[in-house]
């Protein structure tokens, strides 16, 4: 595994968070979350696996994943009957990060909002985390 970056990205990427959401906001990020950041590296192209595996492991280090257990589970399974009964469609692993959110309390911060909006009883708040460089 390659090391973390010195400092840079890790403290970039919670300052913004910070600056967006503020300083006494809990943070994490679902299981589901860390297993689409980890299949980004693993599709990279070599050229750029380098710097891509280095920013998620950053971000994988900076923040607690919130593990799928058998609370997120009921929530997810009350979630998904109530989005199919009612014909709405939010995908798979959007309704994981919500049941994830919603066991836990939680609002969740995207810059998905359009998606996780559907979803009855979420808090969503919008951020902006552009990676330009």
């Amino acid at each position: 595994m390659r090391a973390l970056p010195a400092g840079g990205v890790r403290e970039d990427v919670a300052g913004r968070l910070e600056a967006q959401l503020g300083a006494s906001e809990e943070v994490g990020i679902a299981a589901i979350t860390a297993s689409e950041l980890l299949h980004g590296v693993h599709r990279a192209t070599e050229e750029h696996r380098g710097p891509r595996e280095a920013f998620v492991e950053s971000i994988l280090a900076a923040f607690p994943v919130i593990a799928f257990d058998l609370l997120v589970a009921r929530v997810h399974a009350r979630l998904w009957a109530g989005l199919a009964a009612s014909g709405g469609e939010v995908g798979a692993h959007d309704r994981l990060v919500a049941a994830t959110a919603l066991s836990a309390g939680w609002r969740v911060a995207t810059a998905n909002v359009r998606h996780f909006n559907r979803i009855p009883g979420l808090q969503v708040m919008p951020i902006h985390m552009s990676f330009e460089g």
